[in-house]
């Protein structure tokens, strides 16, 4: 039986503004917790998917 190719994995929405904002607890380039970043590489696929739409609404609320 062969196996199904694994879906490719997301790639971290970093984009190398690495400045945690003292107020929000957010990175000012990727509106990522520090936990979120550091817990990045070992969250499953439905963490990131879920991690991007938190970080979609943190940017549009963004001022």
């Amino acid at each position: 039986m062969a196996m199904s190719p694994r879906p490719p994995d997301i790639p971290s929405p970093c984009v190398a503004v690495c400045v945690i904002d003292n107020d929000t607890g957010f990175c000012k380039g990727c509106y990522r917790t520090i936990e979120e970043i550091g817990g990045w590489m070992l969250m499953s696929r439905e963490e990131k998917e879920a991690t991007l739409a938190r970080l979609a609404e943190r940017q549009a609320k963004a001022p």
